[in-house]
């Protein structure tokens, strides 16, 4: 008896102990040749979401250069985020990283 209750309450505090961890950031889903490239241009377009209080977090690059972005804080409600991403983050990844094709919102 004395083994079992050990054993569950082990189990117990393992299974708790997860509940509550600190998760390790979301690896890229793509991770194409151009991936460096972009990580560093997105310093910048992430310094101005920054300003406004919202974030946007590259979630990867693919082989044929479309960019995936999610956006968070203020930037995922704003009613201007899809013009952002057009007139803002495309535009300027295409400027700064000859091959982006396009940039894709992912939710």
């Amino acid at each position: 008896m004395i083994l079992y209750n050990t054993v569950y309450s082990r189990d117990l505090m393992t299974f708790l102990s997860s509940l509550f961890a600190r998760k390790k950031p979301a690896p890229f889903l793509e991770s194409g040749p151009l991936l460096d490239e972009v990580r560093d241009a997105m310093v910048e377009v992430q310094a101005y979401a920054r300003s406004h209080g919202g974030r946007i977090e590259l979630v990867g690059v693919d082989e044929k250069g479309n960019v995936s972005v999610r956006f968070r804080g203020t930037c995922r409600g704003c009613p201007l985020a899809e013009i952002t991403l057009r007139n803002g983050i495309e535009q300027r990844l295409r400027e700064w990283v000859p091959g982006v094709r396009s940039v894709i919102r992912r939710d």
